[in-house]
């Protein structure tokens, strides 16, 4: 039986996992009560939530929850496992977007249903086919993540609290994906936009948000909730960008065995990170001409992946951004240094800040 005073992330991450799995079977009967058709679409997006996961941001909601002094119940794990749901949309959005072929190992799901569409022999386009299933099935995602919350049986009069929170979120993570394409079609790229984009596009709405979102769901009391939320961002901000550089550095250098990515994906892919835009700062005209001329091309072999690692490690941008990992991550923790917050989920939120800087996947 877990509890407030026993519950570690693994026991949580089960229990996640178990509601997720319920709701997209109640789903899925639903879905399939419409029609056949829809049994590959309900399959894919169970497989795509189901098969793999670190469940980060339920776990920051569960624990920041706790932290502002809530007691476990059941309908919360169900309230914070909403958000796996909202990952799952601006993942298969991302893969989409940024012509990703695999996630953890396996085909991205407008890959999947392209190969789908190509194996039945169906008529039209398998490539436009792959790309519009994906489209919906990122949208389905996000309105589960909306049916989940509210189905998931908090009580009402913390429901608009939560909303507010909930709304920000999704608004923020959607701002950061259009900075995101938006920063591929400039010219000119700095580390100070690259960071805005590491802070929208993934570190608030993996850390702080969900942090906040779980407080919401703790407390009426508006000093309070006023007081934590502010320990929160001190925490949540800063390892959130550590967690976002953390990725950027496993998108090129991380081990497809690991990642589920192939090598250097991040690369072939033309992703404008901080990484990348530290290492330019310190690149030479050679050295920068070299780089530009392979960078974003989709066709990259393993030889060029090579040699544009070379050019990044001989830049000094790798060592730049760890050290820059390690100070923020040391921010953050610092930051839980309160009474404000619960003893118990000071401690495992400073194990989940090592969790999220230092995985290697």
């Amino acid at each position: 039986m877990v509890n407030e005073n026993s519950a570690t992330p693994a026991a949580i991450r089960a229990l996640i996992e178990g509601e997720l799995a319920t709701f997209l079977g109640v789903q899925k009967t639903y879905l399939e009560s419409i029609g056949s058709e829809l049994t590959p679409a309900s399959d894919a997006l169970s497989s795509f939530l189901l098969d793999g996961g670190k469940r980060l941001r339920p776990l920051f909601a569960y624990f920041g929850f706790i932290g502002a002094g809530g007691s476990h119940s059941q309908e919360i794990i169900r309230a914070c496992a909403s958000l796996e749901l909202l990952q799952a949309c601006a993942l298969i959005h991302d893969d989409l977007m940024d012509g990703s072929d695999t996630r953890r190992g396996k085909p991205a799901i407008h890959k999947h249903f392209e190969k789908l569409h190509s194996k039945e022999s169906a008529v039209g386009s398998s490539v436009g086919f792959g790309q519009a299933a994906a489209i919906l099935l990122g949208d389905l995602a996000l309105v589960y993540s909306d049916l989940a919350l509210h189905q998931s049986g908090i009580k009402n009069e913390m429901l608009p609290q939560v909303l507010a929170v909930h709304d920000e979120m999704r608004v923020e993570l959607m701002a950061g994906q259009f900075l995101d394409i938006y920063e591929q079609t400039r010219s000119s790229h700095t580390v100070e936009r690259a960071l805005t984009i590491a802070r929208y596009k993934s570190g608030k709405y993996t850390i702080e948000r969900p942090l906040h979102f779980g407080a919401s769901l703790a407390t009426t009391d508006n000093n309070h909730l006023a007081e934590v939320t502010s320990h929160y961002s001190g925490y949540g901000l800063p390892l959130g960008e550590a967690f976002q550089l953390r990725d950027d550095l496993l998108g090129v250098f991380g081990d497809p065995e690991l990642t589920g990515k192939p090598a250097g994906d991040d690369l072939r892919e033309g992703k404008r990170t901080v990484l990348v835009a530290t290492a330019q700062e310190s690149m030479s005209a050679v050295d920068i001409k070299a780089f530009e001329s392979q960078f974003g091309r989709s066709d990259l072999d393993s030889n060029a992946i090579a040699i544009l690692r070379q050019i990044l490690t001989d830049s000094g941008a790798i060592e730049h951004v760890e050290n820059l990992i390690t100070k923020l991550t040391n921010t953050a923790v610092e930051a839980l240094d309160t009474p404000a917050i619960t003893t118990e989920a000071r401690q495992v939120l400073s194990e989940l800040a090592i969790t999220a800087t230092k995985r290697s996947h």
